[in-house]
């Protein structure tokens, strides 16, 4: 394989094969201290974590990415449209780095929360539909509603909300297998 063809698979998947080293392989390896350290390699929750494909869309957790930076890489391991579902409630937040990637790939910002001004002020006129909802519950059925077809529901929150991560994670995974 040449690395122009392992570059169209994306990142996600290079990482991923990268990563995934064949256990039985390890265990081979003479080296006991490295065998361990694979060995014991556990995936982190809500990161980029599928969730289900309903009606043609795919439903991800990345409840773990509370920073632009970490948002950058999630969107960026997407290869189809995106409908974002972030958080809206942190005006410290510099989201300007994420409009590149929103430009080429979100087609619908969900932004979650009671005040959402930023997020518009940054995305208005790079994303073409920009909603507000007060809950992730809102968001979902909104994502789920929305006329962006075949697309993949990210929520990925890229900033800090006060809410804690695994909250928003377990929150957003019930009521996407509730739907």
């Amino acid at each position: 394989m040449n690395i122009e063809t392992l570059a169209t698979q994306g990142r996600d998947k290079v990482f991923n094969g990268l990563a995934g080293i064949d256990a039985t392989k390890l265990k081979k390896l003479r080296n006991q201290n490295l065998r361990e350290c694979f060995s014991h390699f556990e995936e982190e929750p809500f990161r980029l974590q599928f969730m289900a494909r309903i009606h043609g869309m795919e439903f991800i957790n990345d409840a773990i990415s509370r920073t632009p930076n970490a948002t950058w890489y999630s969107l960026e391991t997407i290869n189809n449209a995106v409908i974002w579902i972030a958080n809206g409630d942190n005006n410290d937040t510099d989201f300007t780095t994420l409009i590149p990637l929103a430009l080429r790939k979100v087609r619908m910002l969900i932004c979650v929360g009671k005040d959402n001004q930023k997020l518009h002020d940054v995305f208005s006129g790079i994303i073409p539909s920009i909603i507000d909802v007060e809950t992730i519950k809102e968001a979902v059925s909104k994502a789920l509603y929305s006329n962006v077809e075949n697309a993949t529901v990210l929520f990925s929150p890229a900033c800090e909300n006060g809410h804690p991560m695994s909250e928003q994670g377990k929150e957003f995974q019930k009521e996407v297998y509730d739907l």
